[in-house]
């Protein structure tokens, strides 16, 4: 009778600690790999290193340029993590417009985004800097700012957001298109201009001396077709994929606005990883935007073939021209960057 007791409460003994031992596993796995809100970072261990699944949140269409970056960035990270790291892209605005899908990465409900400035602004001020007219002389100009130290200080900035900026993307410059021709800054004047709902872009329209008509961007073909407007302002690709050349044949290629967008990754997903992690992801999104780059330039050459093939007539400014148009919107540094004039200096002193 002993000795079926004695048995009873080893065997009852080894069951507690097999139960306990298998908790404390269990918490170490989680503690070790903190995962983002709503899933979005599961963790677990294999041979190599921990396991992740990310979530990517995109607005555009797969064919867009800053998409086929982010499939790049997807494949370098999973193939230098040997599999261990997997991302995946949500693509067409399926997580959330471009400002939701920034606040739920603030938040940590999402694990990387892409956004522009004109979003971005609105988590740090400073960006509107990177946002003003005729701030960059060209598209090697801008790059050589943004691959420098100055780029690097705002991607940095974004991190009181909680939020880690990883490289920077293309988006082309801006330019002038309208249902008349338009040859120099004269021929701005009174013209109704289409513009984003921006105070700094209505404000640019005026300084030109146009009249800035805040418009719905789905509407802005029939507004051309119906003389509600007399021109708009787009880059190139948008320009030719929309059509809108049919109804405002005359592009002025001023290139008003030269505006670069933001890969981030959360600050919550980025603390949970290791920093040889973090340097894969880091390399691999550098990789993504050299990528993006070439593949926003090709799109850019080959919408102004296709736009010229299509009788649009293409204005190029002189440089004493340009300069008018410069000249023009200087009140706007004031207005909008007035803390950071020696800085803008820096930005245009960049060859």
């Amino acid at each position: 009778m002993m000795n079926k007791a004695i048995s009873i409460l080893l065997a009852g003994t080894l069951a507690c600690t097999s139960i306990l031992a298998g908790c404390s596993s269990g918490q170490a796995s989680s503690s070790a790999a903190p995962t983002s809100a709503g899933n979005s970072a599961a963790a677990s261990a294999d041979s190599s290193g921990k396991s992740y699944t990310f979530r990517f949140s995109e607005i555009q269409a797969t064919t867009h340029p800053a998409s086929q970056a982010d499939a790049k960035f997807v494949d370098l990270v999973q193939e230098k993590s040997n599999g261990r790291i997997k991302i995946q892209v949500y693509y067409n605005a399926q997580l959330g417009d471009e400002k939701s899908g920034v606040q739920q990465v603030q938040y940590g409900g999402l694990d990387f985004t892409r956004a522009s400035l004109g979003v971005l602004s609105g988590f740090d001020q400073k960006l509107n800097t990177l946002s003003l007219p005729y701030l960059f002389s060209s598209s090697d100009q801008m790059w050589n700012v943004l691959n420098g130290d100055i780029g690097k200080k705002f991607l940095d900035g974004i991190s009181s957001s909680k939020m880690v900026g990883l490289c920077w993307y293309d988006a082309g410059s801006r330019n002038f298109y309208t249902k008349k021709p338009v040859t120099d800054l004269s021929g701005l004047k009174n013209m109704k201009i289409r513009v984003q709902e921006s105070s700094l872009m209505m404000d640019m329209v005026k300084a030109l001396g146009a009249s800035p008509t805040p418009m719905d961007y789905g509407e802005v073909y029939s507004g051309l077709q119906n003389g509600v407007i007399d021109g708009a302002e787009n880059n190139l690709p948008s320009y030719e994929s929309t059509k809108h050349y049919e109804v405002a044949p005359n592009l002025l290629l001023d290139g008003h606005s030269r505006l670069p967008e933001m890969m981030l990754c959360s600050q919550k997903t980025w603390d949970s990883l290791s920093p040889s992690d973090q340097k894969i992801i880091q390399e691999c999104a550098e990789e993504a935007s050299k990528v993006e780059r070439q593949l926003w330039a090709d799109s850019e050459k080959s919408a102004l073939d296709e736009v010229k093939s299509k009788g649009v007539k293409v204005t190029e400014l002189s440089a004493d021209e340009l300069k008018k148009f410069q000249d023009a919107v200087q009140p706007l540094y004031e207005k909008y960057a007035k803390d950071n004039l020696d800085l803008i200096k820096q930005i245009q002193n960049t060859k």
